[in-house]
């Protein structure tokens, strides 16, 4: 397998940013979930949002380097069974996708920075607090969040079915082209 994409198929680049993504998009939900359920006297009341921190500004620097990376090696180009609707469809749950994502992440790093701290990855650095003066900020953006995390994964649960309808009903190479088979 090639490391970068070529005109018919995605590379081992591309691949594996996909499904970390992936991986960490259900893993947060998952997480961001479970943990606003947590008491005061849970032993993960604090552990659990920093985990959700951290692997969030992971995902804010994979998601950075996952646009360059575009510009760097572009994607294959479109099946030539897909129609204009299709392709138009494709570019449009793909940007809603990304815009999310990077929505999802600011919001979360709006609530986490607006008493003014900075958040700690894991102890290996810190991303400073720049943003603290918006009224309201930790609410609003709690809001933002919690709304747009929904949205998410809705979103990517229509993606994940669109792709499993191109393999089962379209029998064609889609879903193949992101698991590196095609």
């Amino acid at each position: 397998m090639r490391w970068r994409n070529s005109s018919n198929n995605y590379g081992l680049i591309s691949i594996l940013m996909h499904w970390l993504v992936a991986i960490a998009v259900v893993g947060l939900f998952a997480l961001g979930y479970w943990m606003v359920g947590l008491t005061y006297y849970s032993s993960w009341y604090r552990t659990a949002p920093d985990v959700h921190k951290s692997i969030g500004l992971l995902l804010l620097g994979l998601m950075m380097l996952r646009i360059i990376w575009r510009f760097v090696s572009q994607g294959p180009a479109p099946l030539a069974s897909h129609g204009r609707a299709t392709r138009l469809a494709t570019k449009a749950g793909h940007g809603l996708l990304y815009l999310g994502l990077f929505a999802v992440m600011i919001s979360g790093y709006l609530i986490s920075t607006a008493d003014g701290r900075a958040i700690s990855v894991f102890g290996w650095f810190e991303v400073p607090a720049l943003v603290t003066s918006i009224p309201n900020q930790e609410d609003i953006a709690g809001l933002v969040h919690e709304y747009l995390a929904w949205a998410l994964v809705i979103l990517s649960g229509v993606h994940a079915l669109a792709a499993l309808k191109h393999h089962f009903i379209d029998h064609d190479s889609t879903l193949k082209r992101m698991l590196g088979r095609a």
